[in-house]
């Protein structure tokens, strides 16, 4: 089925379950998938830390991160998505228009890039579409459980906090959501978003 879009952002917090949903979509739609995750390391590895210390910071102030309270692990998640959405617009710019579609999908997509009208020089025209999936706080911690052996509370804490962030930026900007339970019939609600 060819999609109303070119270009499909999938965001939400870490732990959601955002690839496997994405992976899905991209099969259902016959489009490509990135990770935007994968983008994210190249341009570390294309960057220092005097040039983007933000996307650094793990590596040079591992300290500084682990003793962030609740609002700093928010501003550092929305630090880094800002350098990941000036990383992105030219790659959305260069899939606007092209052939097969593509879904990006990635912690550190912000409603804000779905909703812009031109990236670089190419004009969005309803060609970008996006919508975010969000879960609550026990539920994260549940999946971080399941698939990295422990709950890690406080990485579910802030993973929730950005995901609330999300969904009142989502509701601001008029970009769909969609809740990840009941799993059993997320995928079927993320098609009707995403068509």
């Amino acid at each position: 089925m060819r999609p109303p879009w070119d270009v499909l952002l999938l965001g939400g917090p870490s732990g959601v379950g955002k690839s496997m949903i994405a992976f899905e979509l991209s099969r259902r739609f016959d489009a490509t998938l990135t990770a935007v995750d994968d983008l994210y390391v190249a341009v570390q590895r294309m960057t220092s830390p005097s040039e983007h210390p933000e996307l650094h910071r793990w590596e040079t102030e591992p300290e500084v991160i682990v003793a962030l309270d609740d609002d700093g692990m928010l501003a550092h998640a929305l630090a880094n998505a800002e350098e990941v959405t000036q990383a992105l617009e030219p790659v959305i710019a260069e899939h606007v228009g092209s052939s097969p579609p593509i879904v990006l999908e990635g912690d550190f997509l912000v409603p804000s890039l779905v909703t812009k009208d031109r990236y670089d020089d190419v004009e969005n025209a309803g060609r970008v579409r996006g919508l975010f999936l969000l879960d609550d706080e026990d539920q994260l911690a549940r999946n971080f459980a399941d698939r990295e052996g422990e709950p890690q509370l406080r990485r579910a804490r802030a993973s929730a906090r950005y995901g609330e962030w999300l969904a009142a930026e989502c509701e601001r900007l008029g970009v769909p959501t969609v809740a990840a339970r009941p799993w059993e019939t997320v995928l079927e609600r993320a098609i009707a978003a995403a068509s």
